[in-house]
């Protein structure tokens, strides 16, 4: 989003308001965006500890802590994902009557979603089910904000992980969450998977070093065929750009990259993720786009299993159209009219407007 609207015609200064939880206090200023911290930290802890008394008391303090950071900063507009961060400030933002856009990724908004989404101008959401459960009048469906796949060429993506013509490449990565599981059946079939296709692996750190070791033992003829990687980072959409098949996560902007590269794919939910990766993956199931693979179900024979999917060119085609069918690789560019429009107390775009929008820039 921020890479988006710095491109517009006279740019919005950008300011970042976050917790003491998530990646903000290092991806942020890198990014060259004024990061300021509310008190909160999270009302998820599952521990029976001093957070369960103090998590609550920090959430009530924030609001006055967002209420004077807003005041000094005077926004034109607000932008926010929803999460415990936005209680305090579209608390805030109401009482300065501080136009906002909420935007939620999942299936089933969550707990904060739904206790803000009335404080909220306009809500953005990728999926029609969850604008139906938060029933607010201004309610648009802009797909996922991911990063923008224009002009990326898959020649050179596939080269870059040593792929061939006519060879097959899967790509495996477990996010942050839970990756182990998807390490130890990658190095349990990896004999087996290398004789098929080219096997792209993001490990994690922690895995990183018995990857190397799997490859190692690999006949030699074979080891240019398994690539593991501890992250990817800015690699990661010519990863998807360069995969057949992606085996991973049901986080919403994985599935999002994914659908914009008409990319078929695995998934395994997280499940511990309060529901919301099984019914964000049961979404792309039904559609016919993915194979969903239950947590526990996930070893080294299912994994061959899943890749036997690139044997069958007929389904591979089939999920390859539905997932193209899903993709909205316009929503940052969608998402930012909505939050330009506010800012300027523009009239909003009307939602056939927005969806055009949403659909370009497909690969």
């Amino acid at each position: 989003m921020a890479t988006v609207l710095r491109a517009r015609p006279g740019a919005p200064d950008l300011a970042w308001i976050g917790g003491h939880r998530g990646l903000e206090r290092e991806l942020v200023p890198k990014a060259a965006i004024p990061l300021r911290l509310l008190w909160l930290r999270s009302l998820r802890s599952a521990a029976r500890d001093a957070h369960l008394v103090l998590d609550p008391l920090k959430l009530v303090a924030s609001v006055p802590q967002a209420l004077v950071l807003l005041i000094a900063r005077r926004p034109a507009a607000i932008f926010t994902t929803g999460g415990y961060v936005a209680i305090p400030v579209l608390l805030a933002a109401a009482v300065l009557r501080i136009p906002s856009v909420l935007w939620d990724g999942n299936v089933v908004p969550g707990r904060s979603v739904r206790l803000v989404a009335r404080l909220a101008t306009v809500i953005a959401v990728s999926h029609e089910a969850t604008g139906r459960a938060l029933g607010q009048p201004a309610t648009y469906l802009t797909g996922t904000p991911i990063r923008s796949i224009a002009g990326v060429d898959v020649d050179e993506a596939r080269a870059r992980f040593g792929g061939r013509p006519g060879e097959r490449m899967m790509l495996v990565f477990g996010g942050s969450q839970a990756v182990r599981r998807m390490n130890d059946a990658v190095l349990g079939a990896l004999p087996r998977l290398v004789e098929r296709v080219r096997v792209v692996h993001v490990t994690g750190d922690d895995g990183y070093a018995a990857a190397l070791a799997a490859r190692e033992a690999l006949p030699e003829a074979l080891r240019d065929r398994y690539r593991p990687a501890p992250f990817l980072y800015d690699d990661m959409t010519a990863a998807l750009a360069a995969a057949d098949l992606a085996v991973g996560r049901a986080g919403a902007s994985t599935l999002a990259e994914a659908a914009a590269f008409a990319l078929p794919t695995a998934i395994v939910p997280y499940p511990h993720a309060a529901g919301h990766q099984r019914l964000n993956a049961e979404s792309f199931a039904e559609a016919g786009a993915a194979v969903l693979v239950e947590d526990e179900e996930l070893d080294a024979d299912r994994l061959v299993e899943v890749a036997g999917l690139l044997a069958d060119p007929a389904r591979h085609a089939a999920m390859s159209a539905a997932a193209r069918d899903l993709a909205r690789p316009g929503a940052a560019e969608a998402v930012a009219d909505l939050v330009l429009a506010i800012a300027h107390h523009e009239s909003l775009p009307t939602p056939a407007d927005i969806e055009a929008v949403t659909r370009r820039g497909g690969a």
